[in-house]
């Protein structure tokens, strides 16, 4: 990868960038953050955020610990802490998350369902 980072591939800080000319079909599981500005369908989770640019196409389940959605999704999404629907986002799904943010300009159309936040006791 151009620019070196010091993190290990795999490791905390690590993102995989799927580009604007890139189509993924199937079943992807990452254990890293991951940004999307190319296309994907079929099913996605991992522990980590998840950012869809403003290129980005996704007709899939998703599940994440964060999204931040700027494109386009079809299908639901499942976000342990947060989901952020930027101006521009078209998604049309069911929700459930413990927090949501929708920007003036995003269009949603599904349900929410908001979860409580696991409080250690």
């Amino acid at each position: 990868m151009a620019g070196g980072g010091s993190s290990p591939a795999g490791g905390a800080g690590a993102v995989t960038v799927v580009g604007e000319t890139l189509r993924i079909q199937g079943t992807l599981t990452s254990g890293e953050e991951i940004v999307v500005n190319g296309e994907l369908s079929g099913e996605l989770e991992l522990n980590h955020r998840l950012t869809i640019g403003p290129k980005g196409k996704v007709e899939a389940g998703v599940k994440a610990k964060e999204v931040i959605i700027a494109g386009s999704v079809k299908g639901n999404v499942d976000a342990a802490e947060r989901i952020t629907l930027r101006a521009g986002t078209n998604l049309v799904g069911d929700v459930k998350t413990a927090g949501i943010v929708i920007e003036d300009g995003a269009y949603f159309k599904g349900g929410i369902d908001i979860t409580r936040p696991a409080t250690p006791r």
